[in-house]
């Protein structure tokens, strides 16, 4: 039976942390925020914040797309 968790950001698999802390460095350093692992995030807007958020869901959408068999994504 699956627990809800409703407001939190607990990882369901532990060992995928190191790779969602990857691509979220890689997102922010496309979006021009250099050094974002080592950034004090309460001093950027939340627009900033929400920019690597927001980026790192649509990239995880197209990968379970990808692997549900849905090949391409439209834009």
């Amino acid at each position: 039976m699956a627990t809800n968790n409703k407001g939190s950001n607990n990882i369901l698999v532990p060992e995928a942390r190191q790779a969602l802390d990857q691509m979220k460095a890689e997102i922010a350093s496309e979006l021009g925020m250099t050094n974002y692992n080592s950034m004090d995030k309460g001093n950027l807007p939340s627009r900033q914040n929400g920019y690597v958020g927001g980026y790192m869901t649509k990239r995880l959408v197209e990968m379970a797309q990808r692997n549900m068999g849905g090949g391409t994504t439209t834009r």
